[in-house]
């Protein structure tokens, strides 16, 4: 499905399932302090990052601020722009209470494309104890996404019926009718933005990086970047090579297969990750009791949506489309196995709550029905990065993926058709190496669905200084999983001692 750190997810799903109020904080907004060679204005915004995570307040203060980029950097001289027209990326600084001997920034990307590095950071900072002493954490949102001018031109009716579609549009009418939903999506960007859309790049983004770099005052860059924000963080490398210090790309996208080819590749993790899912349901009935072919209940639970779906709260329908987002939702995590295990013995029975947490926080629709714009986003920055099928391939595509990946291929096929559709320019990115670069951190997860592990040397041998570190463990990226990757990555980016070469570690 599209990129996304799974860490967010579970988190968010487990927050809903175990609702409680938190209490409210106190705190000392104290004004925050200037920076030697930063030129960012910050402003201390504790309280925000403590409704975003509430653990926050045990360790940290945060600091927000903008970065005011040129909207076309290929038009721009010296960062600034020919047209004087620019964009202001947001972001979220964590900075450690009792942190001494700083070495200086950590930028990251969460992934997506569309995911908010703004509230990331606030979620990941408290988890990172071998890190935060000596690093500020960044979170930012790039060009388009958050609160950095974010794209929004897809209504919260077309997305509620993109993902509540069949997941495999078999008839001619049924397929069509997909294709209505996706032109209208793009017609309805394309007016809003028009020639626009094609600057939401991630080569346009990776240049915001550098200008991010520049302003916080630091000759070099620190950066960890999961799922899409290794593609993000590979671009970088390779338009700014020698501003590099450390660099970490947990969840590798391999940037040189086309966008069917990454597409297919996806359908084959999300099939490999639901088989693995039926062992250890298989092997732990008493937490999962989908009896003894538990892939076998989930297809029947999406075939069965399909005809008869159940309704919820409101007399919102679990359609097939809801029923599937809710699979895909639960293997971004090994954690929310039991959560998919709950859903589909809840949904034997009439009751979809569960299913509708799941796909609703892949989907980021809240309860009233409202939608971040991580989907606004995640299209328009895929569908400027590369070239993709045309309708009638993606029709082949369908029909020869439901045959290889029978769950997964056919909804991986059709879920092309935005971008098969989609009204602007293409700005593909570079795909070649990253030429006086460091060594970079490469990581690759075994049971990883949505950036197949096979992704990773990809990645580390394009770039020519990837070092490859593999987790046996499952779900969407390894940091700061276990103590092996944990020790790996905290010692790299404090003494910048790289990992052993082929460092594999261990799932549990």
């Amino acid at each position: 499905m599209r990129h996304r750190v799974g860490l967010a997810v579970v988190g968010a799903l487990v927050a809903a399932l175990t609702a409680g109020c938190v209490p409210a904080q106190k705190v000392d907004e104290e004004p925050s302090p200037t920076e030697s060679g930063s030129s960012i204005r910050w402003s201390r915004c504790t309280a925000e990052a403590i409704k975003l995570n509430p653990s926050v307040a045990e360790n940290f203060v945060a600091d927000c601020g903008t970065v005011s980029v040129p909207q076309d950097w290929k038009t721009a001289t010296n960062g600034k722009p020919a047209d004087g027209k620019t964009f202001e990326i947001a972001m979220m600084r964590l900075r450690a209470k009792d942190q001494k001997d700083r070495i200086g920034s950590i930028l990251i990307n969460p992934g997506g494309p569309g995911g908010s590095g703004y509230e990331f950071g606030a979620y990941l900072a408290p988890q990172l104890t071998g890190l935060t002493p000596q690093f500020d954490i960044i979170g930012f949102d790039p060009r388009g996404v958050g609160k950095s001018n974010p794209v929004e031109c897809i209504s919260n009716e077309d997305l509620d019926a993109s993902f509540g579609y069949v997941p495999d549009p078999v008839t001619n009418p049924a397929f069509e009718g997909l294709v209505s939903i996706n032109r209208r999506i793009g017609e309805d960007c394309g007016a809003k933005y028009g020639e626009s859309l094609s600057l939401f790049s991630t080569e346009q983004a990776a240049q915001d990086i550098d200008a991010i770099r520049a302003a916080l005052g630091e000759e070099k860059l620190n950066y960890l970047g999961f799922s899409y924000g290794t593609l993000l963080g590979a671009v970088y490398a390779q338009l700014f090579p020698t501003k590099i210090r450390a660099m970490v790309l947990d969840g590798a996208v391999d940037p040189t297969v086309t966008a069917a080819e990454g597409s297919e590749g996806q359908a084959m993790g999300f099939e490999r990750a639901l088989n693995n899912f039926s062992t250890w349901c298989k092997a732990n009935a008493s937490s999962c009791k989908l009896g003894a072919d538990p892939r076998k209940t989930i297809e029947n639970a999406i075939a069965q949506a399909q005809v008869r779906p159940a309704t919820g709260e409101g007399g919102r329908k679990a359609t097939a489309g809801w029923v599937f987002y809710s699979v895909v939702s639960s293997l971004y995590s090994e954690e929310a196995w039991p959560y998919l295990a709950r859903a589909m013995e809840d949904l034997a029975k009439g009751d979809p709550r569960v299913t509708f947490l799941l796909a609703d926080s892949y989907a980021e629709r809240d309860e009233n029905g409202e939608y971040s714009n991580l989907f606004d986003a995640n299209n328009a920055v895929n569908c400027a990065d590369s070239d993709y099928p045309t309708q009638e391939q993606i029709r082949d595509l369908q029909s020869q993926w439901r045959t290889k990946y029978p769950l997964f291929g056919a909804p991986l096929a059709t879920g092309m058709l935005t971008c098969s559709l989609w009204p602007a320019k293409k700005d593909p990115y570079p795909t070649g190496k990253a030429e006086g670069a460091p060594p970079i951190v490469v990581i690759g997860t075994k049971g990883d669905p949505a950036t197949p592990y096979e992704s990773t040397p990809k990645l580390a041998n394009m770039l020519g200084v990837g070092t490859v570190v593999t987790w046996e463990g499952e779900g969407h990226t390894a940091y700061p999983n276990t103590t092996c990757i944990r020790t790996a990555v905290d010692d790299y980016f404090i003494d910048l001692t790289v990992p052993a070469k082929d460092l594999t570690c261990p799932a549990k």
